[in-house]
């Protein structure tokens, strides 16, 4: 007659929701636990049916990731750091992207549940109000926001308001004075609507009129020709752009190269990111730079503790544990200077000694 898990605890003197522990999730029994039962399984030669132990314990091993998309590799970073602490610790992800889309978002949660996922790590269009994280927390479903900047929900993420007050602060620092912003919709975005926040502050701390965002598509990969405009025709166009995300930045680089303007020298720029590739550049980004990786890893280990204080024991059932923690958790940022920011005078200075010298190209930016 073959084994039984019951047979497998009694050897290993054990109780059986600890031989089931450390058959389905290993990392939550001590090391001297584990090897006892391993080594009674591997005397007793049990096989555990797969379908049979799903059942009894409700634990799949799957771990669902919902995030906007993976064309920006801010979130292919944070994906990479879950990865690599969910397998490490056993599990598999299932992975979804929404577009920044609020009902592709209800889908992709709708889509893991059916699959039985045992929690879910996502980026949503909106960490605060959201009924989508109110259902999920009236089940007791395990889940944490990455990136999303909230503080009524788990979640990990950089300060997106002050880490953007510091980065205007800088630009503001090089003595320039007609910033404007560029970002994604503010609408599909708390990311966003915070940065801009932190933006304002800046400018209003300086006695600067802070303006509204100039609104770009996520999806799209170039800049729109009004808004290049916007931004470069006529003598009151900005000396310095912030831009949301490091992937805006690069776009609107291109869009003022092919304009004939050049960085820094008829305008600053400044991303938010920090995205590696962006020291790539000629000239290098300047960069808001978020430990995106880190938030990943962080955002696993605390959906983790979340699943291992909902597993069930000889002493409890499990679903009287389960608690969500109301605080987010924010990690430190810090300000890649790169070489797309220039003092405003010595830009100013640059663009005359240009326009002196080189009078047939025509590229002096004021009069466009």
């Amino acid at each position: 007659m073959a084994a039984t898990i019951k047979d497998v605890a009694s050897y290993a003197g054990f109780s059986i929701a600890t031989v089931s522990r450390a058959i389905n999730a290993p990392h939550t029994v001590s090391p001297i636990a584990l090897e006892k039962v391993r080594a009674a399984i591997e005397v007793l030669q049990f096989r555990p049916n797969a379908l049979g132990r799903q059942l009894r314990t409700e634990r799949t091993g799957l771990i669902g990731v919902i995030l906007p998309t993976l064309a920006n590799p801010v979130f292919a970073e944070s994906l990479q750091g879950i990865d690599d602490e969910a397998s490490e610790a056993g599990y598999r992800l299932v992975l979804m992207t929404t577009q920044y889309d609020a009902v592709r978002e209800r889908r992709a949660i709708e889509t893991l549940r059916e699959q039985r996922v045992d929690g879910v790590i996502m980026t949503v269009t909106d960490g605060n109000s959201n009924p989508l994280l109110d259902e999920l927390e009236a089940d007791s479903m395990p889940y944490v926001l990455a990136h999303n900047d909230t503080a009524c929900r788990p979640s990990i993420s950089v300060n997106n308001r002050r880490a953007a007050r510091d980065g205007v602060r800088l630009l503001i620092s090089q003595g320039h004075r007609n910033i404007l912003m560029l970002a994604g919709s503010l609408a599909a975005s708390d990311r966003a609507r915070q940065r801009h926040l932190g933006y304002c502050d800046a400018m209003l701390e300086a006695n600067l009129e802070p303006r509204a965002a100039i609104e770009v598509d996520f999806n799209t990969d170039r800049l729109a020709t009004d808004t290049l405009e916007r931004l470069t025709v006529g003598p009151d166009h900005p000396t310095a752009l912030f831009c949301s995300n490091d992937l805006l930045a690069m776009m609107v680089m291109r869009g003022l190269r092919a304009a004939h303007f050049e960085v820094p020298r008829d305008m600053s720029i400044l991303g938010f990111d920090g995205l590696p590739m962006g020291e790539l550049l000629s000239p290098t980004l300047a960069s808001i730079c978020a430990p995106n990786r880190a938030i990943g890893a962080q955002a696993w280990q605390h959906l983790l503790a979340q699943i291992e204080a909902h597993l069930p024991t000889a002493e409890n059932t499990g679903t009287d544990l389960f608690k969500y923690p109301r605080r987010g958790l924010t990690l430190q940022h810090v300000i890649r200077i790169g070489a797309t920011i220039a003092p405003l005078q010595r830009t100013r200075d640059a663009a005359a000694d240009m326009t002196d010298q080189s009078e047939p190209l025509k590229i002096s930016p004021r009069g466009r």
